[in-house]
């Protein structure tokens, strides 16, 4: 066997894995297309009438017609189905019902904040699942059973129950945090711990029993016995094998927490996708509402995507095997 063979069956299983890559990327952004196209057609109410003014407007019979006949209201739904895809293909997402604008460029208007308020969310919950793993896991039996009582309590925590909680203790009755939530940094604090503290519970949970398994394994008992410290041992060699069912959770974190700032954001009146979405919902305002959904599905498709890139950058021996 020459030693171009191997290296040819790694590049054909390397261009198949994209493939299957792409194709998974492709059938989930279609799911979720098709899933909110249905959504809509099932949605009481006139969408002429809500483009026209909303509820409380009069138009005329002629008014309503002339919408319906511009916006294809009245084709078939198979007809409207085919040009809905054909708009995401262009990567036209369609123009709000309420606002006049293009979708893309509310949600590009809007993204800033909700993106900063989940990367800040997914940081600070990963630094304190992992400071209660590293401080309680393998540890004696009372204090890893005090770890993992706090995980299990904070993964239970209903994030909207928590937010009011934390709204009235810190912004209400100590004033040490703004009640309502600015651009500044202040006004991050509460909204992000909103979502951190539930996701570290879970983030601990998945990486508390891989990590005790990572203390035992070969690698970490050889460290001990070359003088490395327990603490060298824990941060150098055992969490890095105990991170790896965490990254493959943070994939799905990303977009809940993406799904999860509508809650937050309302709870302290935030700027962010989350406020532009209850308001599409409220007001009909449908292009927005597919939009705002098809964009969360690509963020799930992408952190997926990076979480598999993450997973190569941990084990060195995935990378052996492409």
């Amino acid at each position: 066997m020459s030693l171009a063979e191997p290296v040819t069956r790694r590049t054909a299983f390397g261009v198949r894995r994209v493939l299957v890559r792409i194709a998974g990327v492709i059938g989930v952004l279609w799911g979720a297309a098709t899933l909110t196209f249905i959504a809509q057609q099932l949605m009481p109410g006139d969408p002429a009438q809500t483009i026209l003014g909303g509820a409380g407007a009069r138009p005329s019979v002629e008014q309503l017609a002339a919408v319906r006949e511009q916006y294809g209201f009245n084709d078939p739904a198979v007809v409207q189905y085919l040009h809905f895809l054909g708009g995401l293909v262009r990567g036209d997402l369609g123009t709000s019902y309420i606002l006049k604008q293009p979708v893309a460029d509310i949600i590009g208007h809007h993204l800033g904040p909700t993106l900063t308020l989940t990367l800040v969310s997914l940081v600070a919950a990963w630094v304190i699942a992992v400071t209660v793993t590293l401080l309680t896991a393998h540890r004696s039996r009372w204090l890893a059973s005090i770890g993992s009582g706090v995980e299990i309590f904070l993964a239970a925590l209903p994030q909207y129950w928590l937010g009011i909680v934390l709204l009235v203790v810190f912004a209400i009755q100590l004033r040490l945090l703004p009640v309502i939530g600015g651009d500044d940094f202040s006004g991050l604090i509460l909204p992000a711990l909103t979502l951190a503290l539930p996701l570290a519970g879970y983030l601990g949970q998945v990486t508390r029993d891989e990590f005790s398994s990572a203390m035992e394994q070969p690698f970490a008992v050889s460290a001990r016995a070359r003088g490395m410290s327990d603490w060298g041992v824990r941060w150098r060699h055992a969490l890095r094998h105990a991170v790896l069912p965490g990254l493959t959770l943070s994939g799905w974190a990303l977009g809940s927490l993406f799904s999860t700032a509508v809650i937050v954001e309302s709870v302290f009146v935030r700027p962010g996708l989350g406020r532009v979405l209850v308001d599409a919902v409220t007001s009909k305002d449908m292009p927005v509402v597919i939009g705002v959904t098809l964009f969360v599905a690509a963020v799930y498709v992408l952190a997926n995507l990076l979480v598999d890139i993450g997973f190569v950058r941990v084990d060195p021996r995935l990378r052996r095997a492409r």
